[in-house]
């Protein structure tokens, strides 16, 4: 009786195996796959015909295939082994011309290259490029670029420093290439296509939609370039072909400050309805937004962790930490605090509006280092109240004769060059003054001023640490309490040499 259940239970296995044997997909005939491969491929290839791209192409020679018809593990290892052979190529350069063991001295260095690279792209080490930044003669100094018929408010670079984009009080946003300062400018379609873009009708007393622009921000892969202002949108724009994709609504105040998440298409926006939101830029979605300032966010700041720096006018400066919904409050010890920057994930910049500049760790909720009259004014506080209270928001009060120290003197924008230990501030009291980062937190050293007359809104350093960039123009980027006549309105570029 046992023996007779046991071979029913043997059974019904051996008609599985026998089912599964003619199987083609077990079999290893994979006509039937290839047959639905092509015709996918057929079908995508309908959609890029203005490619160029002919017929679909079997085989991968290192380069036939057409990127619409590789799948993405394909298109991840050219991408991966072309850049392999970059950096074999880079460090056989940097050997003079000797010989090098293919299999061992070349594939080492190039590991130990790769591995310094995403040490230094994490933030965990900053090179020294600071000490060897040379001081310009005299007859060097920055030079106007692209430029613009109204204060600059914002200016970017591209990841590999090719090309940049910068935007003012104008509404105007322009791309320009770094090299021959070549110009593109971005057109606004018409509201009839804002609004199909996602677009909300202007709110508040604005009867019209306003196109002042007082940020931007450009993602990693230079796909996508992020604008924001008086709208109270944050637009999206395609890089390649300098069209309006979409518009996200939903600040109830103009949109200060934009930044990327280094690597990703994650789009952070600051406004002055006191709150920060988050987007995804690849899916035109809204993530959430995060609570916790008690006035207008003035800038904004993120790396490739997913920590964001932000500072207000409420006098503080709030580190965001997004997977963990919690967030540390720094607050100025007697200034009010205007932008900000990162240096790596645990050191940061800031700059106020007594011409000081203040070094942070996240193990103090004190400054580390407060580098004092870093940009000292030139002139005495003289602003006529009367023109001065346009601050674009309605909530702010106007300004007073009491106001302290001068709108030249306030730091409006720091940077830091990215995995390095070389910054800069800038003001309006007509220098760019760089600095040295000292590790392990042993402060800041002023390095030399760099003239630039008017009000530096914006600082952008290269990748490679080759150039740096100002906005400038005759007012600050947020307001109208301060003039510089024999200012220009325009990007400037200075080269940095390099010893």
């Amino acid at each position: 009786m046992n023996h007779t259940k046991s071979k029913r239970q043997r059974t019904p296995s051996r008609h599985k195996t026998k089912r599964f044997k003619s199987d083609t997909f077990f079999s290893g005939d994979s006509r039937k796959p290839e047959e639905d491969d092509a015709s996918i491929e057929s079908n995508d290839s309908d959609e890029y015909e203005d490619d160029g791209g002919g017929g679909a192409t079997t085989e991968v020679d290192g380069g036939g295939e057409s990127e619409e018809e590789m799948t993405v593990a394909e298109k991840t290892k050219r991408l991966a082994e072309a850049f392999v052979n970059k950096m074999k190529v880079a460090v056989a350069a940097a050997e003079d011309g000797e010989e090098v063991d293919e299999r061992g001295g070349l594939e080492a260095r190039v590991l130990q290259m790769l591995n310094e690279k995403q040490l230094e792209e994490s933030g965990r080490v900053r090179k020294a490029v600071a000490e060897s930044v040379q001081k310009p003669k005299t007859t060097e100094g920055f030079r106007i670029l692209v430029k613009h018929r109204q204060s600059v408010t914002s200016v970017v670079i591209s990841e590999d420093d090719s090309k940049g984009f910068s935007a003012s009080k104008d509404g105007y946003i322009v791309q320009w290439d770094v090299e021959t300062g070549k110009t593109e400018t971005y057109v606004w379609p018409s509201e009839e296509v804002l609004k199909s873009h996602g677009a909300k009708d202007p709110q508040g007393r604005a009867k019209k939609r306003s196109k002042h622009v007082l940020a931007l921000a450009v993602s990693s892969d230079g796909r996508y370039l992020a604008s924001g202002g008086f709208d109270r949108h944050v637009h999206l724009w395609d890089t390649r072909t300098r069209e309006h994709i979409q518009a996200f609504p939903g600040h109830k105040g103009p949109v200060s400050c934009l930044t990327f998440r280094q690597g990703t298409s994650e789009l952070f926006s600051g406004s002055y309805d006191r709150t920060i939101k988050i987007w995804n830029a690849d899916d035109r979605s809204y993530i959430t937004t995060l609570f916790g300032h008690q006035s207008d966010v003035l800038t904004i700041d993120c790396l490739r962790k997913e920590r964001v720096l932000t500072v207000g006018r409420d006098r503080t400066m709030h580190l965001w930490k997004v997977p963990e919904e919690s967030q540390l409050v720094f607050r100025a010890p007697a200034s009010s605090l205007e932008c900000c920057c990162f240096v790596n994930n645990d050191e940061f910049l800031s700059g106020s509006d007594d011409g000081s500049v203040q070094h942070w760790s996240v193990l103090k909720k004190k400054p580390l280092h407060m580098m004092k009259n870093a940009h000292p004014s030139l002139t005495p506080n003289t602003v006529d109240i009367t023109q001065n209270n346009d601050l674009s928001n309605d909530d702010s009060s106007p300004v007073t004769e009491n106001m302290g120290p001068s709108a030249s003197s306030w730091v409006s924008s720091v940077a830091v060059c990215r995995g390095t230990d070389l910054a800069a501030s800038g003001a309006g009291n007509g220098v760019v003054r760089l600095w040295e980062i000292k590790s392990d937190g042993k402060g800041v050293q002023p390095l030399f001023e760099l003239p630039l007359v008017g009000y530096v809104n914006s600082l952008a350093f290269a990748k490679s640490g080759k150039f740096l960039v100002a906005g400038v123009g005759k007012e600050p980027r947020l307001g109208r309490w301060g003039s510089s006549s024999d200012a220009r309105h325009g990007v400037a570029l200075h080269p940095l040499q390099l010893s």
